[in-house]
């Protein structure tokens, strides 16, 4: 019998187009997956998808098990979440991950306005998926995301907040804080400090050193901000932050520098599912993000 965890697998094989890509999506290892998919082949008697194919291309009786996936998990999600929020007027919980390690400051009095205005309603912030949190949005794991990096896909819609700006902090001893300005030249192979991040999903990677083919030095991991600042301080690396952040380095021998003329601007986007039945109610919480980035711009 074709089981749920069968269509799931499809979807995030179509979505991800590779066997590594799909088993991230669904939290298995890749071995597990695979041997997922043989048993699904073994009950229909089919191959799903063209091995060693790219971009992965799918069999006929594998299209046909997609289209019943598209056509059934959306159905699923919304019967689990009815289900979960239980008789109208009991208290509703939303799941909030977060793709940000220095929101949560900010983020804590939105919340507390949030109960304010709708007591019925509790918000709890999860970092369990950490950079997965889009993933594990899909799957129905969490109910709402902030992000600045949206993933197309016809499962999730997203609203965009408000902008900031990464600013890159260097000690006053660096050579770099003569500079107001700095080019993706003036960071190679500097040490790079940060949260405990993939280099690949830092902002000041993928956003402005790697589209000018510049390497930076090593990497050095910090999970508290505190902490990260005082290395900074102490000249033992550099490290960009949102410019909300900037005033958490108050009292230390910190200089904060733009990273290219027009300086390094992000967006943030609130993400849920499209199927869910809390449109209005996660409509209010985004409203009341998007005026405290209001609120944050104002202060830098």
């Amino acid at each position: 019998m074709i089981e749920l965890r069968h269509l799931r697998t499809l979807m995030a094989l179509k979505e991800s187009g590779s066997l590594a890509g799909a088993a991230k999506k669904r939290f298995v290892t890749q071995s597990a997956l695979s041997h997922q998919i043989k048993e699904l082949e073994t009950r229909i008697n089919s191959a799903i998808f063209v091995r060693k194919s790219k971009p992965l291309a799918f069999t006929h009786e594998g299209a046909r098990l997609l289209d019943l996936a598209e056509e059934i998990l959306p159905k699923v999600i919304e019967t689990e979440s009815d289900l979960k929020r239980g008789l109208e007027g009991e208290a509703q919980s939303f799941k909030l991950g977060i793709e940000c390690h220095s929101c949560f400051r900010w983020l804590m009095p939105v919340i507390e306005e949030f109960k304010a205005q709708f007591p019925q309603a509790q918000i709890d912030i999860s970092s369990r998926y950490a950079f997965d949190s889009l993933n594990a949005l899909q799957s129905g794991e969490l109910d709402i995301v902030l992000t600045s990096d949206p993933v197309p896909g016809h499962t999730v819609s997203y609203q965009h907040l408000f902008d900031f700006e990464v600013k890159l902090l260097v000690s006053t001893e660096h050579p770099l804080a003569a500079k107001s300005v700095v080019a993706p030249s003036d960071l190679g192979q500097q040490a790079i400090i940060s949260y405990p991040v993939p280099l690949t999903k830092l902002d000041l990677y993928k956003h402005f050193l790697e589209p000018a083919g510049v390497e930076p030095g090593v990497q050095k991991q910090c999970e508290l901000t505190p902490m990260l600042l005082q290395r900074v301080a102490c000249n033992d690396g550099v490290t960009t932050l949102p410019n909300w952040s900037m005033n958490e380095g108050q009292g230390l021998s910190l200089k904060a520098l733009k990273l290219g003329s027009e300086g390094l601007k992000r967006p943030l986007f609130g993400a849920y599912r499209r199927n869910t039945t809390n449109t209005n109610l996660i409509h209010k919480w985004f409203e009341l993000v998007a005026q405290e980035g209001l609120k944050l711009q104002r202060m830098n």
